[in-house]
């Protein structure tokens, strides 16, 4: 029984364990409930080590029993070749024997770009993988970082064949390197229309739709030039990591210490320049490699990729017949890349089959329903009663949590750790926004049975939230509550097989006519995805849902009439 394991020791610290066919994963941050798993100071190591013993344990295996160990490497400054023996300690330091003297590297993309192509099912696909920052290039390509990467992917082997580079240009002072790092280009730019407290990235994606992006188009489209051969060139410091430069924009300097000064309709026009230009670059870069590899399906990974509305565009723009963004295009997946490429290519191991759902984690527990919080009671054992309850609930507008089996791997709540609502008023979206302390432009998406996915919206949606779809335009006001302002939705399709929400949605369909319901992540503002039955209580409580399911048994608000007696009317 081949085992393999695979570790991010950066932010989104994480381990991935695969076993007999199956994965097994999980991120250091549901343990230390430090969103990202932050280090204390940047270029520190953190080792996942509760996330691998769990692991581990889950998997019935001692360390003595794992076959191989690989993890991203991300050393920053490498001379030569020597920094991957030094790194490579310095890892191995941190793992119980004897996995450390196992312990392997690959580059940071190749761990990103296999987390998605190892689990497509596509033969023969180009990759691609943007982020900020990944490993260093070394004496095969000069120095610098990876930060835009091209592969040919197919099953027995892995071509990189485009390769983002530096370009030295003059300076006040001599020549200098300038980075093109989307990723950062992007972050930059969102710390200058976000203010401090919300999640810059997603929030200014959000923002863009309400934003008129011929405004400020021209001046942001001068900062980035797109060449032949796929080539993205952007102005420093934009393309690289800079807090201080104020952007010059209608005879004011935007920056991060005055953006909440800035007018909100100012901001949402920026964040739709700068959401245009950094989407048209990636497509333009995707249609080179489709050039190059004249693959039918694109595998995309990388921070970047977390952008729906830019997967949304790229499935339609890219030139490539599919389109297929890793489960979990994050940091935090490098770790499942990593543990697929030992199992696949170091082991000869048949690749996994295509998933549907990413339960890898740990089960919640029971709801502790001796210790019922004041304002609630618990409802337990109700067995195959639990879905018409919970669904008679939705269908009555009430916000209810939902824990239900192995936690979700990565930044979107599946159907496992979820708040869910009725999907058809746009107060409930403004309610949960409220619950949940984000800014009021903020949309939520839905969770949708995956056979009625085109019959409400343009596509067929992802199983893993990771794109944008158009809501069709004779159903939008029926689902106002997951309708954002340029009438789109990040849609998830659930299969048959998925174990957190099939029931539920299906007992929802039968109630109320809909086959999709409002899905956002059970946590509290800045933190992580709650793990644990115990946690999710305290949330409940602290979020004043109204409702809380886990397992089989159903924490009610003393204030909200049991569906199971009350004659309730459905909406």
């Amino acid at each position: 029984m081949p085992a393999v394991l695979g570790l991010n020791f950066h932010h989104d610290t994480a381990a991935a364990l695969v076993v007999d066919g199956r994965i097994y994963a999980a991120e250091e941050e549901r343990w230390s409930g430090i969103k990202h798993n932050h280090p204390t100071r940047k270029g520190t190591l953190t080792a996942p080590t509760r996330a691998l013993q769990w692991c581990l344990e889950a998997a019935g295996i001692e360390p003595e029993d794992v076959d191989a160990v690989w993890a991203a490497s991300m050393r920053p400054n490498p001379a030569a070749g020597w920094w991957l023996a030094e790194e490579r300690e310095e890892l191995a330091a941190l793992l119980p024997a004897p996995l450390g003297e196992y312990l392997r590297l690959l580059s940071h993309h190749t761990a990103h770009v296999l987390s998605g192509y190892l689990l497509s099912g596509h033969e023969h696909a180009a990759g691609l993988v943007i982020d900020a920052g990944g490993s260093s290039l070394g004496s095969d390509f000069g120095p610098g970082r990876e930060r835009i990467t091209g592969y040919d992917l197919w099953p027995d082997r892995i071509d990189r064949l485009h390769q983002g580079m530096p370009a030295v240009v003059p300076g006040p002072v001599g020549p200098r390197r300038v980075h093109s790092s989307l990723g950062h280009f992007y972050r930059n730019l969102a710390r200058r229309v976000i203010p401090p407290g919300d999640e810059p990235e997603g929030s200014m994606m959000a923002l863009a739709a309400f934003g008129d992006p011929q405004r400020y188009g021209a001046h942001i489209r001068e900062l980035v030039r797109l060449g032949n051969e796929g080539e993205v060139r952007i102005d420093h410091p934009w393309g690289s990591a800079d807090r201080g430069t104020p952007l010059l924009l209608d005879g004011r300097a935007w920056t991060t210490d005055n953006v909440a000064e800035q007018p909100e309709h100012k901001r949402a026009d920026l964040a739709a320049a700068v959401q245009e230009v950094f989407a048209d670059s990636v497509v333009h870069i995707a249609r080179h490699l489709q050039r190059l590899t004249r693959a039918s399906a694109l595998v995309f990974s990388g921070g970047c990729a977390l952008n729906s509305h830019l997967n949304g565009q790229l499935a339609i723009d890219s030139g490539f017949d599919t389109l297929f963004v890793a489960p979990a295009p994050h940091d935090a997946g490098t770790a499942v890349g990593a543990a697929l490429y030992g199992w696949h290519y170091q082991l000869g191991q048949e690749r996994l089959p295509v998933p549907t759902d990413a339960a890898w984690g740990p089960d919640p527990g029971a709801l502790p329903t001796t210790t019922v919080p004041s304002g609630y009671h618990a409802l337990p054992h109700l067995g195959p009663e639990l879905a018409p309850t919970v669904a008679a609930l939705l269908a009555e507008h009430r916000i209810v949590g939902w824990v239900r089996g192995q936690l979700e791997f990565g930044p979107r709540a599946l159907g496992h750790r979820s708040i869910l609502a009725h999907p058809g008023h746009a107060a409930t979206r403004d309610r949960l926004n409220a619950i949940k302390r984000r800014a009021a432009y903020r949309p939520f998406a839905p969770a949708v049975l995956a056979e009625h996915a085109t019959e409400w919206f343009m596509s067929t949606g992802d199983p893993f939230m990771n794109r944008v779809a158009t809501v069709r335009r004779c159903r939008a006001d029926r689902v106002a509550a997951v309708t954002h302002h340029d009438g789109t939705a990040r849609v998830q399709s659930v299969a048959a097989d998925h174990q957190g929400l099939r029931d539920l949605l299906e007992q929802f369909r039968d109630l109320t006519g809909l086959p999709l319901l409002l899905n956002t992540s059970l946590n509290r503002k800045g933190a992580p995805i709650l793990r644990t039955a115990g946690q999710a209580v305290a949330a409940a409580v602290d979020l004043s849902l109204d409702a809380l399911a886990v397992g089989d048994t159903l924490m009610l608000a003393d204030h909200v009439p049991d569906p199971r007696t009350a004659s309730l009317r459905t909406r």
